[in-house]
This record gives C-alpha cells, structure tokens and sequence, in this order.
C-alpha cells in the first residue's frame, strides 16, 4: 500500500461529484407530465386578512349572512375545547407501529413517533416518560398540568393520567410546564424516578422508569419565537392540516392562510369519535352551510403478522368528506398540507443522495405522476425565495417528504390511475427560511394538494377523498408494500443509491447476510472487507509487488537521476529502460485501487441510505462511543473549547461538535504506510511528490473527518490487510550496480543520443 492508495482514496472523492454530474446529463428522470408553473387564475385570489377591511373590497367576497337554516344549524353545533388524543401505543409489543398524538386544533396531528427499539432518537439521550403536551396547571394550582397520556409510555405504566397535576420530580419541585420540561432534560433512560401529583384535590406519588427517546417522524418544529407551552405558536404548523381552497367565486391565495370567514386551521374541532385505532372530527361553518370531516384510522398488525417487521402497518388512512348542509348548492374546492417535521438529525454531518445536481436537503419533497418519472425537489431549492413550481392537471400516484432515512408520504385512493383529483400539487416551505444559505438542507418543507372543485347541492352527496400515509422507515421490502391504486410502482421508488445502485444494492444484501450470521454490523463491514479484498488478492498480491519491485530499483533510479540530472529526455529513457529490464509497469497497481473504487463509493452510499446501519453500533448499545456506523465515531464533544467556525459543522473547516478518532486513526495508519512502504525519493522531484501527498492526507482527513464510522472500519480494515499482503511477500535481492548501470549505458548511447558511434560497433569494441 504506497501512493497508489492515496490515488484511490482521491479518485473516490472525484467518484462521488462525478456521480452527480454524469447522473445529471445522462441519466436523470424527466420532469413528471403536464408540470407547469401555474397560470393565472381568471378570477381574482383573496389577499392575506388585514386588521381593517379596504373600503374597495367586492361584496362578493364577503361572507353572506346566515339563513335561518344556518342559523339554526350554528346553534345545534356544540362549542368545541381543546383536546388531545392518541392513536395506537408507544409499545413495541402492541398490534401497532406507532404512537400518533393528534389535537382538535385544526383537526391534525402534532406528533408521531415509532415505537420499534431499532429506531430510537439518536440525538436526544435523556429519559422518556412519554408526550404529556404540558402546560401551566391552573390558578391557584401551581405545577404542569398533564393534557394525554399515551398508551404504551412510561406514564401510563406508572399510572398517570390525563388531568393529572404534576408538582415534583423526586425531590425536584415543578411549578410549571417549562419545569418539568427542563426537569425531563435531565434525566436518563433507565432511571426510577417519583413523580408527586395532584388528583382529584388528593395528593399521591407515582414511580416510572424511563425509557429512551422514540424517533418522531412528525413533530412540531421549534421557530425563533418566544416559547408559550399554553398557546403557542412556537412552532411550525402541524401536520395534514385542511383549509377551503374555493367557496363559489373566492379563492384561496398562495399566501393566504384561511378564506374571510372560514376558521377551520387553527380552531377547535368536535371530537365525534375516539377509539384506540380511530379518531374522527367534525367541523362545522353554519355561515357557509358546510360540514367537514376529518377522520384517521390507522393500521393494525395481525396477530400471526407480528414478528414480520415489514408488514405494512406504517401507515394510516385519512378521509375527508365535505357536505353542503346549507339552502343553496355551491362550489368547493379544498386544500389540504402534508406531513411536517420530519427528523434532520447529524444536521453537522448527514447527506443524502440526490437525484439532480442541485444537492438534496435533509428534507425533500419527492413526487410521482403516472406516467413520469420520479421527481426530487430539494429542500435548498424550495428555501429559494424566488422558488416557483406547481404542478397543474397531472395524475398523482403519490407524493411524500423525503428524510434521509425516513419518509412520509400521501397515496391518495382513487378508481383510476390516470384519474387527476387535484388541479394543483406543489412543494411548499413550512418554517422560515435559515439565515445561513448553508443550511438551506435544514429547511422544513411540504406540499400542498389543491382538490378539484366539485359542485355540492344541498342536502346531495358529500366532497369526500381517502388518502393512504405512510410514516415510517425506508426500507426497501416495507415501501415496495405500499402500492398507489392501479400502478406497477410502489413506495420503494424512495431508496435511492445513486450512480453507483448497482454495487451498492448487491454489497447491502452482503451486508445484511453478513450480519445475520454475526449480529454486528461493525463485524459485517469488517468481513465484506475480506471479502472484497480476498477476491482481489491477485491484483492486491501484483500491486504489493509491484511496489516492493519499485523499491528496489529504487537505489539505480537515484543514481540515473544524479548522472542526467541536467538532460531530463535521456533520464526518462533511461528509468524507462530499467523499468523494462526488469519487467516493471509503473501503472501496474493503480488496478486495485480502480476495482475498490466502486466499491468504496457504493459503501458510502448505503450508509446514506439504509436505516438497518443507522442505529447500528460498533460495539453494543451501553457503549455510547461509535454507536451508530452511519455517523462519525463521536468521541468527545468538544464544542466548548473549539471556536464556533468549528463546532457549527458548516464549511471545511467545520468539523462538528464532536471529536472523531476514527478518521484520525484512518488517515494515520495511511500514512504510516506511506512511510513504511514508499522508498526514499531519488531526486528533488519524487521528494516533493511525497511532501504533497503527505500535505494531501492532511486535506483529506479534514475532508474525511465528518464521514460515517462504518466507512472508517472499512478503510481500516482494508489498509490492515494492504500491511499484511505487503509483510507476507518474500524479501527480493536488490538488482547490480554494474546491471543496472550498464542498462543506463546503453540506453544513454542509443543511435540518437550524440556520442557518435552507433551502439553495435561499440558493444564489438568493447568484447575486443
């Protein structure tokens, strides 16, 4: 292993940009079918409300007055609270794959997080005791007023229940929601702790034990405003969220949140019904002489399906119906967000695979329209404040937020594949925009679905649509599960690998049979490096050959260096005859470092994309050091002694909160190599060649510094074994001062080189 390595290792970072920019022009998939940039409407859209109505406002757009009808109707309807339910159970035993907390608050749901062991929080270690959704026990109460307990959590093992008052924490007193938020913060899974509340007037004390953060795929992102655990908002809008798109001649404009009159995002719905694995909400607007329905019904294991993990419970169904309950018949149109919230986690150190040039975020809104192709919008691009595109009139299969190894994605259930049920489908961006372009990849994006708008007659049949989501991890057999209507495609259309799928679909199956044996992936990495190696061991045996042979030529190179060190044509003939002498190709290893090549490369893209590798640690889950080989090592975080340009993780030199020894291991053991195979340089030339492949490691370590763990166990692994090919090989006698520069001889007194007598009478007068 000498230069040669350096070479691969250089050649694999070309690899990967080159990767996207042949993908670009040759490869990458068209635009879906009838995409456009929308057109103008020919009726005017409704601007954002203002605090005072413009004098100039057509009557038209204006709320009519109730009918006695609807007015009769606004009485009957109840005044909804605000509520919080669940559906399904944080506990992986449960005939459920997840925990969903929805709120009547716009009728959506605020969080949803899986309950599998293998797909745990990777960011957050403190102590979980389940999403209460505090807030501030009321006046003259002093505490966190627990509002839902889910099913399955360590709350509801100990006991507490929804109305609960919590007043202490062990010895920790809570005096409101942000305390016991803070005092959560500071706990540990597996830690007992006493919790003091009040019910029913009456005092008592509870005991949990904690358990270790869930992965949310949905939450409700944090912003930069003042946070307010009693109202809100603090956070990005909620997920699935529905608003009117049309009511007769008003339409809903792109910046518009809600048409004049119709509260239907941020007000309270009736809870109508509330099981385990069903939650219905009604809404009713008396002025508008409508009644919308929400309702979400999710997925159930089968008792002889629950050890199969790939089943399809990920998922849920979403109905919505829309009646005219009203006198008169009207036009309605509506508009209904996606999911939000998905996890960003290794912000400082993740990547995923892009389908285009443009990057990929940490979230990107994927899409397929029968017919097309799949099409990736990337987070950056849609933070672009000039982004614009909407797709107009095409027949959605599906479309989804994709996250680096989870996904959330809307099937709607339609009779007809080709049939077009929305006149208009677009990304959309939910959060702000960050500040540094950088981190445009952090941004939370979405999409927004435009219905098609439908005549309803009062009294006739309702405005109704049923969409399948998915919520879950990408994984290749669980989304091939999940199938738009009357397709041949599926969900699985989301794992993408890139340029290089095609090694790196059939090492992930190696990976995983490896492991299977085994059971730790570290292990596995470790043998389909052996694997790769010893399948390359003539090429690997030739390369070390190779640079032993060069070596030892290394002494009669110097010395044709030191003789035509002014006359570089007659050196270069000269190294050139040595080198056929003795049967020596200076190109003869770049040949294994070609063949490792794809194999480097399809490595690193399935650490992007396989979520069996990112929980997966080195050396057992109590050990916290390389707990996940999808990510660096993580030694020691050293965010408080390094400047912020550092532990930020943005730019070259931002190298993360975390010490990695693992890449330093990597490139230390490269460069020992280095030292220990490469021979000393014959002239100035070949001495400054190794004081910049030396700098060169140095570039690449900071460059490697961010890399996922696994890919460290590789290139150690590999370069272990590269040590050992080159120790094994049998010590060779160095060629003849008097061969080798009798050869240089020879050369130097070619035909063409100047000393007058051609080659043959010279070697006859020198036998005489």
């Amino acid at each position: 292993m000498d230069k040669r390595f350096t070479s691969f290792m250089i050649l694999a970072v070309v690899a990967i940009v080159a990767n996207q920019i042949v993908y670009t022009v040759f490869f990458a998939p068209p635009p879906p079918p009838q995409a456009a940039v929308p057109q103008p409407k020919k009726v005017a859209k409704v601007e954002p409300a203002k605090a005072q109505e413009p004098a100039a406002k057509k009557e038209a757009d204006r709320p009519k007055p109730a009918t006695p009808k609807e007015a009769a109707l606004a009485e009957k309807s109840p005044q909804a609270v605000p509520q919080w339910l669940t559906l399904g159970s944080a506990d992986p035993n449960s005939p459920y794959r997840m925990l969903v907390i929805l709120t009547n608050r716009g009728a959506a749901i605020e969080r949803l997080e899986l309950n599998s062991p293998l797909y745990r929080d990777l960011e957050d270690r403190s102590g979980y005791l389940g999403q209460l959704v505090p807030g501030d026990a009321p006046q003259p109460q002093k505490g966190a007023l627990v509002r839902i307990v889910g099913a399955g959590t360590p709350a509801a093992a100990a006991g507490l229940q929804g109305g609960d008052v919590i007043t202490a924490l062990d010895d920790r007193t809570i005096a409101s929601a942000a305390d016991l938020v803070e005092a959560l913060k500071e706990t540990a899974p597996q830690q007992k702790i006493r919790i003091s509340i009040e019910r029913d007037g009456a005092q008592r004390q509870l005991a949990a034990e904690l358990g270790r953060q869930p992965l949310q795929v949905m939450k409700p992102e944090e912003n930069s405003k003042p946070v307010d655990l009693n109202r809100g908002p603090n956070h990005d809008p909620f997920s699935f969220l529905l608003t009117l798109q049309q009511f007769d001649e008003r339409i809903l404009g792109d910046d518009s949140p809600e048409l004049d009159g119709v509260e239907l995002r941020d007000a309270a719905w009736e809870v109508t019904a509330a099981k385990e694995n069903l939650v219905s909400f009604r809404k009713v607007l008396p002025k508008l002489g409508l009644q919308i329905v929400k309702t979400y019904h999710l997925q159930q294991v089968p008792p002889n399906e629950s050890q199969d993990s790939d089943y399809p419970a990920y998922s849920f169904l979403l109905d919505i119906s829309i009646a005219n309950v009203g006198s008169e018949a009207h036009r309605i149109a509506y508009r209904l967000d996606g999911p939000t919230g998905l996890p960003i986690e290794g912000e400082w150190y993740a990547n995923k695979v892009s389908r285009t040039w443009s990057g990929a975020g940490l979230r990107d809104v994927v899409a397929h329209f029968h017919g097309g192709a799949t099409t990736q919008v990337s987070a950056p691009q849609i933070a672009d404040p000039e982004f614009k595109l909407t797709w107009s009139q095409s027949p959605l299969d599906y479309i989804a937020v994709d996250a680096q190894y989870f996904a959330a994605a809307i099937i709607p259930q339609k009779n007809n594949a080709t049939d077009v049920l929305f006149e208009e489908v677009k990304p959309t961006r939910v959060g702000a925009i960050p500040k540094d372009r950088a981190n445009y990849k952090l941004t939370d994006v979405s999409f927004r679905l435009e219905s098609k708008t439908a005549e309803l007659a009062p009294g006739g049949p309702p405005l109704e649509q049923s969409f399948q989501i998915f919520a879950g991890p990408k994984k290749p057999n669980l989304l091939a599960e999940y199938r738009p209507p009357g397709t041949a495609i599926s969900l699985k259309d989301l794992m993408y690998y890139g340029w290089f799928g095609w090694v790196a679909v059939p090492m992930l199956k190696i990976l995983h049979a490896f492991y299977f044996l085994v059971g730790n992936y570290g292990l596995a990495i470790i043998m389909l490096t052996v694997l790769v190696r010893g399948g390359m061991f003539p090429l690997g045996r030739k390369q070390a050959q190779s640079a032993q042979k060069m070596q030892e030529l290394q002494p009669e190179i110097k010395r044709i260096s030191e003789k035509y060190k002014n006359e570089p044509e007659k050196k270069t003939r000269a190294q050139q005859e040595l080198f056929r002498q003795h049967n020596y190709n200076p190109l003869g290893g770049c040949l294994p470092a070609l063949v490792q090549l794809p194999i480097f490369v399809g490595l690193y893209k399935t650490l992007m994309v396989d979520v069996e590798l990112r929980q997966a640690p080195l050396f057992g889950d109590s050990i916290r050091w390389a707990s996940n080989l999808a990510a660096p090592d993580m030694l020691w975080n050293w965010s408080a002694v390094v400047p912020d340009f550092i532990s930020h993780g943005t730019g070259f030199l931002g190298l993360g909160p975390y010490l990695n020894i693992l890449p330093l291991v990597t490139v230390g053991l490269i460069l020992w190599q280095q030292r220990a195979t490469m021979p000393p340089p014959a002239d100035e030339q070949a001495a400054l060649q190794q004081k910049m492949m030396q700098y060169m490691m140095v570039f690449m370590g900071i460059m490697f510094f961010k890399c996922a763990s696994g890919l460290c166990v590789y290139f150690i692994a590999s370069s272990i074994w590269g040590v050992a090919e080159r120790k094994l090989l049998p010590k060779k006698t160095a060629p003849s001062q008097a061969t080798a520069s009798g050869s240089a001889i020879r050369v130097a007194s070619s035909p063409n080189s100047g000393n007058g007598a051609p080659a043959g009478k010279k070697r006859k007068r020198d036998r005489k």
